[in-house]
């Protein structure tokens, strides 16, 4: 496995890390947490263990409130976070729906 200091340098080639894994996120996780399991590492995220098991079998993505959860208490920045995940993306981009446009009569004067 990859040590901190390879795996987040964004200029890696490194194909492992180019491809999505939440796995490898998790138990880096648990390693710089000195965590025994994925109880443990729930409980510190404050989630419940059947959130963690979703996202180890790829049946939930980790979500932008998780990825902020998980760097409050690992202090390893959200980009950081990403690279170990494998999410590739430059930017991430939240797409509205038009019933997100707040309505026009309810602006403020």
């Amino acid at each position: 496995m990859n040590t901190l200091a390879t795996a987040v340098r964004p200029d890696a080639n490194d194909d492992v890390l180019r491809t999505y894994d939440p796995n490898r996120l998790l138990d880096h996780l648990i390693d710089r947490l000195d965590l025994k399991n994925d109880a443990a590492l729930a409980r510190i995220l404050d989630v419940a263990p059947p959130v963690i098991s979703k996202i180890r079998h790829y049946r939930l993505a980790i979500g932008a409130s998780l990825l902020i959860r998980m760097h409050e208490v690992s202090d390893i920045s959200i980009g950081n976070l990403r690279i170990l995940m494998g999410d590739r993306r430059a930017k991430f981009r939240v797409a509205f729906s038009q019933n997100d446009v707040p309505d026009m009569s309810l602006r403020a004067a």
